[in-house]
């Protein structure tokens, strides 16, 4: 043990030689004492701690394992902790490592002229705690320097590859990325997990992104092997910038059995992101695309003047679609309580694959976010600009316009318990008296807004989230939307229309039943009649003629079920998907309370209103899917699919009857958003 101290000793005496001005990180009990003693206190104090608290995993005790677990590591410029590599073969050290230096004190950084500075340091642990190797001989001090640089050099080399990763950028949503990425997430405490999408530098705390590309990386001996498999087309970094430049694709073809000779999509795009000194990130995205896709998308398309999820579109060569989109924004994080963002995109408030309160189902739109976390809080606010493109509401060719305030607040009671609070509002200028200014306040309550202003000037919503983690692999998760409720009614049970509500409940089940990277999910929506609606319809919660909430508006229940398998770079998807929804007759004026973009003023009854009432429709739609990730850089996959689809309404006309559907895909994407097409 002596000997590991006289090493330890070196290593900081050559790590950098103090001047008068440069003061070491001060450990609690180390206040008292010489500036030349302070260092080496540090370090004992610290390695006591360590060891105290550290528990080896039981595999690496059955395995009678012995040797040095090095942990490098910054002391912050606020006196906390960062882990920046682990040298270890177990992965359980690395995790354990992790779990104890989170719970390590802050302490008094270090300063230089009086200003705090990150400085960093290697600890060497010996595992069994205690354990010194029997050939363990005082290194000099150049051979300490040597390994310290070593170990320094392959963080570098690493941050290298994905330099994104350390930023405040976003990691691009996608339910298949996000699922497998939460179970090291959930791991982490204090984290939360509803509002996405995730920062990068956010979840590098507790998940080694880079490491998990790295491990599947190919040998690659050319510069184009390593293009194509493992790294960014084009990455740049300097001391204090760094860009990367990337093509995406979603080229497929397929057939379904529809009369079309075949279904196919042509996406071509470039994306661009970097980052400007270590707090100002940015990203660009721009798609040209054309496609055809199977019959009952392309007759949701046509209904709607949108391809779903993308945005307008013109005609391409009769009977497909001609989509461009462009996304991008900045994100500043001044410190680490504040992250700003300004942009055009998506956003998704939910731990499920559908959301009641903000999800990804429409076009990409313009908004402000705010987030702030402190202590167990993480509170959101998201502004976004909004359009109704029906022609009816336009005024000399210009959509109208509308504006919505949302304001989320999730709170970590406990370790494993967590609660959200969610209000929106829907606002616009359609009685040109001015935009309500209450509405853009990130504080108040918007229900007392809207209610101070009028019924006719905003449709506000409120909503409740929880989470659960029963253990480290069930996940539990639900959601409460409200819209109005009348509770005399309620507790009468007779179908009072005012009662408009939507609950989900869910869970998340990783490693299933021990099969590593085995993943399951099942989920449950029901959603009230009238709900999302309101009585000036152009305050409904839409924007481009699609929800912003769950893909099916209101008026149905829906059961969900979802399975994920990967092994190395290959992966295999299963959904299942069923409901029922209520959808209004036609040549009957009456709402039914399906369709979001009627007013509820319309509505076929006060009383006796229940779930998929109208025209029931039974919807069954199942989703396969194997594919291969072809660059984990850009998450370039070459995949194949199958989709059937059965919609049976309950009563047949001559626009609505039944249809079934069997869609064949093959396909190279760069998967980096949503497609829903389970509707």
């Amino acid at each position: 043990m002596k000997k590991i101290i006289v090493i330890l000793i070196i290593i900081f005496q050559i790590s950098n030689s103090f001047s008068q001005n440069e003061k070491p990180p001060v450990y609690d009990g180390c206040e008292n004492i010489s500036i030349t003693e302070t260092e080496t206190c540090f370090f004992n104090k610290l390695k006591e701690k360590v060891e105290n608290d550290f528990v080896v995993p039981k595999i690496v005790a059955q395995e009678d394992y012995k040797g040095i677990l090095r942990i490098v590591f910054n002391v912050t410029k606020t006196g906390e902790f960062d882990i920046l590599y682990i040298s270890s073969i177990y992965p359980e050290l690395e995790t354990e490592a992790k779990r104890v230096f989170a719970k390590l004190p802050k302490i008094k950084p270090a300063t230089y002229n009086g200003r705090t500075f990150e400085k960093q340091y290697i600890l060497p642990l010996g595992i069994p705690i205690g354990y010194i190797p029997e050939n363990n001989i005082v290194q000099d001090s150049t051979t300490i320097k040597k390994d310290i640089t070593k170990e320094i050099k392959k963080i570098t080399i690493k941050n290298e590859y994905f330099p994104e990763h350390e930023s405040q950028l976003n990691i691009p949503f996608t339910h298949q990325k996000y699922d497998a990425l939460q179970f090291g997430y959930n791991q982490g405490e204090n984290t939360h997990s509803s509002v996405k999408p995730y920062i990068y530098n956010s979840v590098s705390k507790h998940v080694d992104l880079s490491k998990n590309k790295q491990q599947l990386f190919k040998k690659a001996n050319s510069w184009v092997a390593r293009k194509l498999w493992n790294e960014h087309v084009v990455s740049v970094k300097g001391d204090d910038y760094w860009f990367t430049l990337d093509p995406i694709w979603d080229l497929q073809i397929g057939k379904d059995n529809s009369d079309l000779d075949y279904t196919y999509n042509n996406t071509r795009a470039i994306n661009v992101q970097g980052g400007l000194g270590s707090k100002f990130n940015f990203s660009a995205t721009v798609y040209e695309s054309q496609g055809r896709f199977a019959e009952y998308v392309n007759d949701f398309n046509t209904e709607h003047s949108i391809v779903l999820g993308r945005g307008k579109f013109k005609r391409f060569k009769g009977n497909a679609f001609d989509y461009p989109v462009a996304d991008g924004y900045i994100s500043y994080t001044p410190n680490h309580f504040f992250n700003f963002q300004l942009g055009h995109g998506k956003n998704f408030i939910g731990d499920g694959y559908r959301s009641l309160f903000l999800s990804d189902v429409a076009s990409p739109n313009a908004y402000f976010k705010i987030s702030t976390k402190f202590w167990k809080i993480k509170y959101t606010n998201i502004w976004l600009l909004l359009d109704d493109i029906r022609p009816e509401f336009q005024v000399d060719g210009v959509n109208l316009r509308k504006y919505v305030g949302v304001h989320h607040l999730s709170y970590n009671v406990t370790k494993k318990l967590n609660v959200g609070l969610f209000e929106t509002v829907i606002t616009n200028n359609e009685r040109k008296d001015g935009f309500d200014a209450n509405f853009i306040n990130p504080i108040i309550f918007y229900r007392a807004a809207e209610f101070n202003r009028g019924s006719k000037g905003g449709n506000a919503l409120v909503g409740l989230n929880l989470s659960y983690k029963w253990n480290k692999k069930l996940f539990l998760y639900s959601q409460f939307i409200l819209d109005e409720l009348s509770v005399e009614h309620l507790k009468e049970g007779n179908g009072y229309w005012a009662n408009k509500y939507g609950v989900q409940a869910g869970f998340k089940y990783h490693n299933a039943f021990g099969i590593d990277n085995l993943y399951l999910q099942g989920e449950t929506n029901i959603v009230k009649p009238f709900t999302y609606s309101h009585r000036e319809s152009t305050l409904n919660y839409s924007h481009f003629n699609q929800p912003l909430a769950h893909l099916w508006g209101s008026n149905f229940y829906e059961l969900i079920g979802i399975a994920r398998y990967k092994k190395g770079r290959w992966y295999a998807n299963a959904k299942l998907v069923y409901g029922e929804k209520g959808f209004d007759f036609e040549d009957d004026e009456t709402s039914y309370g399906g369709d979001i973009f009627i007013p509820y003023t319309e509505r076929v009854s006060d009383f006796g209103n229940d779930y998929a009432q109208g025209n029931k429709t039974s919807i069954f739609n199942a989703e396969f899917q194997l594919g291969y990730l072809v660059n984990p850089a850009s998450n370039l996959q070459l995949f194949t699919g199958f989709t059937y689809r059965d919609f049976t309404p309950q009563t047949n006309t001559t626009n609505f009857s039944n249809q079934n559907t069997t869609w064949f895909t093959f396909g190279l994407k760069t998967d980096v958003f949503n497609n829903y097409f389970d509707f």
